[in-house]
This record gives C-alpha cells, sequence and structure tokens, in this order.
C-alpha cells in the first residue's frame, strides 16, 4: 500500500453559532489511491466545533495551498515514445480531449506541469501503474 501524502492550511471564517472568528484547518490528502479534502473547525469563544470529510477542495484553499507550500511539479523520465500512454492517462484522470491532453502532455514533458503535493503524487501514481516512470517533486 503507498503512504499518504497530504497538505495543510489554516484560515479563519465566521462561527456559525455565535459569529466569532473560527479557526480551520483544511488538509488535502492522497489515501488509498483517492485525493480528500478534510477540515476542521473550533471556535473559541462558543466552543462549536465540526469536521467535514471528502469535499473537493475549494479553489480559494488551493491557491493558499500553492503559495504557502509552493508547487509540486510532476517530472516523467519515460522516453517521448511513451507520449501516447501518457494523454491516455492525461485523458482518463481529467476528462479532456485530445486537444487539451496534448497541451498538458507538453507541459508535463517540459516539466512545467504543477499542482498542490497530493495532486501531482496521484498522478505520478497513476502513471506508474501505466507503466510510466513518473514522480513529484518540489524545486
Amino acid at each position: 500500500m503507498d503512504q499518504a501524502v497530504f497538505e495543510s492550511v489554516r484560515y479563519f471564517a465566521v462561527c456559525q453559532d455565535c459569529g466569532a472568528e473560527l479557526a480551520c484547518w483544511g488538509v488535502q490528502a492522497l489515501v488509498n489511491s483517492q485525493l480528500r479534502w478534510d477540515v476542521e473547525s473550533a471556535c473559541s469563544a462558543c466552543g462549536f466545533a465540526v469536521a467535514v470529510c471528502g469535499d473537493d477542495m475549494p479553489a480559494e484553499r488551493r491557491d493558499q495551498m500553492l503559495f504557502e507550500h509552493g508547487p509540486a511539479r510532476l517530472r516523467v523520465s519515460s522516453p517521448p515514445a511513451k507520449g501516447v500512454a501518457i494523454m491516455r492517462v492525461l485523458r482518463a484522470e481529467f476528462g479532456i480531449d485530445l486537444i487539451n491532453a496534448q497541451a498538458v502532455l507538453r507541459r508535463v514533458l517540459d516539466g512545467d506541469y504543477s499542482g498542490t503535493l497530493p495532486e501531482m503524487e496521484h498522478l505520478a501514481r497513476t502513471l506508474r501503474k501505466s507503466g510510466i516512470a513518473a514522480a513529484a517533486t518540489r524545486p
């Protein structure tokens, strides 16, 4: 079984019970080949607490995570002849057409495809299962 990969961010929201500042921890994790977004929140004023598991990560939190941790890059060391196999994985993972898969493939081969560490590790693992040498790295 693959090791879990995760990154977290702390942010603040308004408590739905009392209106005070609510401290929130968001975690994006790659667990058992699935990306997850989990949030735990606690209000120091009234004690309200909640945990929400398995949601999609909001774009604002993704941007915050990329800013705080920096982007991870997808690196492939397979020969260019594997381009068709890589595109097959990209199309299946992202639900994109051939033209968009070719654009993403160029970015991948140029070492310019990036995202959060859990996202890039998820894609790297999927590529490795298809026989393509891939890794998620940080510059």
